[in-house]
């Protein structure tokens, strides 16, 4: 701005004292050993004017040509490769501090002439995506795909930032290319075990699970979650269907499998959504006898109607090992309630609130105290749950 202000003074300069040079009719005169020249001030001072425009010129063209040659493959290969090695350690240090446009621009040079161009491609395209620079991004790993080695890998990085983007149609068909198994290498069965998770595709990651498991690609505790999740919606998915969907799905399973707790109580309400509410009793029967669990309990309460006698003998019977246990309690109140017997109900949600007292139970209590007419404890019951969130 400044340099442009000055141009412009000096153009406004000369067009207020150009008269006065043309009316004078002074010269110069310049001699240079035997050299003489005589001429007009003005024109004298149009000369000087020239060379200095020309000597500008001639300056910007050096350092254009001076700039295309130590770019051009017309140096030796020795200095490029220095060069190319030096824009590689200065994209190295900028990625290490997180500069990000001094990472992508030095590691794209440094690829130019380097010994390892697809390493460049690849620290570039990082840099590019924490930028969100999409179209840069991808343009650096197609360069590095370009080598025959690093096509895998530049499919497997382009497949996990399309999954970080959340383009999961365009990442699915990437990883579709590099078809995953149990010989594929463990960073692609990562991206394929988190895609099918995101796509909520169950069964491509039940058939992945084992391979899973195999690989530790997944702490212990991680993959058993996962494990759970995927057969309780596979139970789910299938209960929408037919009683033989549903039958076929729960004989895939391992022994393991059907004795998880979430996993077996999604099959009950299965059985119980396609009409098969008996044969669900029966086997929460047996479950309860044989392994009795917290969660079970709950299922209790939402499987048996005030009909179902049965599964309250076998839950009376647990009472006296069970009865610090704020589900089972919750449980039997709530199968109380069915049958309206209030005394019942009141007792045991009594029970669980002083167990694990938490808002909901004790309004519940509050609830069955006013049926039953006490409303001084049921609104100390009220109190109790305005001083508690769930």
């Amino acid at each position: 701005m400044i340099k442009l202000l000055a141009y412009v003074l000096i153009i406004v300069l000369g067009l207020c004292l150009t008269p006065y040079l043309l009316a004078t009719k002074g010269y110069i005169y310049i001699a240079i050993w035997d050299y003489q020249i005589e001429t007009s001030l003005a024109f004298g001072l149009l000369v000087l004017f020239a060379i200095f425009v020309s000597f500008e010129v001639i300056k910007k063209a050096l350092v254009f040509v001076l700039t295309l040659v130590l770019n051009s493959r017309f140096l030796p290969e020795r200095w490029r490769i220095k060069k190319a090695k030096k824009q590689t350690l200065i994209g190295a240090l900028a990625l290490a501090e997180e500069d990000w446009p001094a990472a992508e621009k030095a590691m794209a040079k440094g690829a130019e002439n380097g010994e390892l161009p697809a390493l460049n491609y690849f620290a570039a395209a990082r840099a590019a995506q924490h930028q969100h620079k999409i179209a840069e991004r991808d343009r650096y790993l197609s360069q590095a795909q370009a080598e025959p080695l690093a096509k895998a890998a530049a499919l497997t990085t382009r497949t996990r930032y399309l999954l970080q983007q959340g383009e999961l149609t365009q990442a699915r068909a990437l990883l579709d290319e590099l078809e995953p198994t149990s010989k594929s290498k463990n960073p692609i069965l990562k991206i394929a075990a988190d895609l099918y998770l995101a796509q909520q595709d169950w069964p491509a990651l039940k058939s992945l699970l084992p391979i899973l498991a195999k690989r530790h690609i997944y702490p212990e505790e991680q993959l058993q979650k996962i494990s759970v999740q995927t057969n309780v919606q596979l139970v789910n998915k299938a209960a929408e269907q037919t009683s033989n969907d549903l039958d076929k799905c729960w004989g895939w399973f391992s022994k393991s499998e059907k004795n998880q707790t979430d996993t077996f109580i999604a099959y009950l309400y299965g059985l119980c959504k396609l009409q098969r509410k008996d044969e669900a009793l029966k086997l929460l029967s047996k479950q309860l006898k044989s392994n009795p669990k917290a969660a079970l309990f709950d299922a209790t309460a939402v499987i048996a109607t005030a009909h179902d006698q049965d599964i309250r003998k076998s839950l009376a019977k647990l009472e006296h090992t069970h009865e610090n246990v704020v589900n089972y309690q919750e449980s039997l109140a709530k199968l109380a309630l069915q049958t309206r017997e209030f005394k019942q109900a009141k007792m045991h949600f009594n029970n669980a609130c002083h167990i694990e007292p938490t808002r909901t139970r004790w309004l519940a209590l509050a609830q069955v105290q006013e049926q039953l007419g006490d409303n001084i404890m049921a609104l100390q019951s009220y109190r109790n749950a305005a001083h508690l969130n769930d």
